[in-house]
């Protein structure tokens, strides 16, 4: 029982370092999206889409046309701050707060998958903002 004990310990302590690597690559991955949308660049913001995204939409030009009327406060993002990676609903969630162009804010969950190794944007739905206390 007590080597069981210490080897649970063991990976636990080992996971810890890779599920930090992944928190930064995916938000580095949806940060990369966000600042190519900001710069206009819906090629390179397209090259992040999950390959389903990519075949639901079919070319740069209608996804960026999405994201611009579905999603304004990600086309021209203001502040973006990471909240936590969860699991829900069977995918893996990143929380993004983005402030828009008028200030208000906006809590978005991006989903992502890991495909070839590589983490790609599989979808975004909106979320509650968390309260801010002082």
């Amino acid at each position: 029982m007590r080597t069981w004990v210490m080897n649970l310990i063991v990976g636990l302590a080992l996971a810890g370092p890779a599920i930090a690597q992944d928190n930064a690559e995916i938000e580095g991955v949806i940060r990369q999206q966000l600042d190519a949308f900001d710069a206009g660049d819906v090629e390179t913001a397209w090259g992040f889409a999950s390959p389903e995204i990519q075949r639901l939409f079919g070319n740069p030009e209608n996804f960026g046309r999405m994201v611009e009327r579905g999603y304004p406060m990600v086309w021209a993002p203001g502040e973006v701050r990471f909240g936590a990676l969860s699991e829900s609903d069977g995918g893996l969630w990143q929380t993004v707060i983005v402030q828009d162009a008028e200030g208000a804010l906006h809590a978005l969950q991006y989903q992502v998958e890991q495909i070839d190794g590589d983490w790609r944007i599989a979808g975004v739905r909106f979320a509650p903002v968390p309260e801010v206390s002082a």
